[in-house]
């Protein structure tokens, strides 16, 4: 089943890349990875409008789970039982915000199977399936398809820059968090960059359309970080 949705994803692509190579020409293929990228995000948008309400309901609630945290904080359970029966009543949940998240992860491993099969399919002479290693090696660290991975993973990086200092106001809003964990949230967007240095091509464009799209949601969508 899995091997049937790998072709099965290989054909949509293709068949995205084959409608806008008009416009696209060589670069078909890296565009149409781009909008499968933002259709799959549009499909997840409910998802994503429910974490939005998640995130408001938590910050309306912050002070009481403060206090349920303080009043039982050596009776984890019981703690537990109060924060989920207080969400309960809001209609929410502390784990909303996540959602996006792990609802995206079957459609990366999608993309990374098909991105990881042998392919002619570049983005500006950078080929698409491979990574910045065997492009250094093959092209030369100035080579043109060493500079388009570098501009990829410099964008991402950027929009990591942009989601840290929203995940830094969040955390510091959030007093009643382990120091260890406040100290963490800032770095976590970081991961897509290490990530990009990593994958191929084809999966480092998912993840920079990805989280560009995420850090506009963030934008548009959910509540301003409360001051402490």
């Amino acid at each position: 089943m899995f091997d049937g949705l790998i072709g099965f994803t290989g054909s949509l692509l293709a068949g995205l890349a084959d409608i806008v190579s008009p416009v696209a020409g060589a670069n078909a293929t890296a565009l149409a990875i781009v909008l499968f990228t933002l259709a799959v995000r549009v499909l997840l948008l409910p998802l994503t409008l429910r974490a939005a309400r998640g995130e408001r309901i938590r910050q309306r609630l912050a002070p009481q789970v403060g206090k349920l945290r303080k009043r039982h904080r050596h009776n984890p359970e019981k703690m537990a039982r109060e924060v989920r029966a207080l969400y309960a009543k809001e209609g929410g949940s502390p784990f909303s915000g996540v959602l996006p998240s792990f609802a995206q992860m079957p459609f990366f491993m999608l993309l990374f199977q098909v991105a990881s099969q042998p392919s002619t399919h570049t983005l500006f002479g950078a080929p698409l399936g491979a990574q910045v290693a065997s492009v250094v090696g093959a092209y030369g660290p100035f080579g043109v398809p060493v500079l388009v991975f570098a501009a990829v993973i410099a964008m991402i990086a950027g929009v990591a820059w942009v989601s840290s200092r929203r995940a830094a106001r969040a955390a510091e809003a959030v007093t009643d968090q382990p120091p260890l964990l406040r100290k963490i949230m800032p770095l976590m967007p970081f991961g897509a960059v290490l990530a990009a240095l990593f994958l191929p091509l084809a999966a480092a464009l998912y993840l920079l359309a990805t989280t560009a799209w995420s850090a506009a949601e963030r934008a548009l969508l959910f509540p301003k970080p409360a001051t402490a």
